[in-house]
């Protein structure tokens, strides 16, 4: 649980960056990308951590912009990853704005459950990071490389001339 805005902000810039890197490694084409029929494609998901954003930040009660047609998929990535890159520095700019250090240990109604305010930030990094793991397990089914999150991708490891752990 975060004790400060600057804890806050500092992992969610680590963690938006990271989901930056995946969502700008996406192609037009690999949207189409299906875990099932029944299952959200990877285009789904993309723009599902960048509509789910504001709207979570909105139920915490932190006044941020709402994505227009956030339930129009675009079929274009570079708008996708554009958007997710407004949606992170507003995400930033409003909780330093608009919560302060004191107010994480207030308590929240958030979906139906009380709890402190720093609780819900973290809810909000979980949420990116786990649905950025969804994204990178579909990038590789579509046939893309996948940027390194918390460490070298099989990619990444060539290009520091060394092997790629097999096990």
């Amino acid at each position: 649980m975060y004790t400060s805005i600057t804890e806050f902000i500092e992992e969610w810039n680590h963690e938006a960056a990271s989901t930056q890197k995946v969502l700008d490694a996406l192609t037009d084409p690999s949207l189409q990308q299906e875990v099932s029929p029944e299952d959200r494609t990877l285009g789904a998901i993309a723009w599902h951590i960048v509509t789910s954003t504001p709207g979570m930040l909105i139920e915490f009660g932190i006044t941020v912009e709402e994505i227009k047609d956030s339930n129009s998929i675009p079929s274009s990535a570079m708008e996708i990853a554009e958007t997710f890159r407004r949606v992170s520095a507003d995400t930033s700019d409003a909780i330093k704005q608009q919560w302060t250090d004191q107010s994480l240990s207030e308590m929240k109604n958030v979906f139906g459950r009380e709890m402190p305010k720093a609780v819900t930030l973290s809810l909000l990094i979980k949420h990116i990071i786990h649905h950025r793991g969804q994204l990178t397990v579909l990038m590789r089914q579509a046939g893309l490389n996948v940027p390194g999150v918390y460490g070298p991708s099989r990619e990444e490891w060539s290009q520091m001339g060394m092997e790629a752990p097999t096990l």
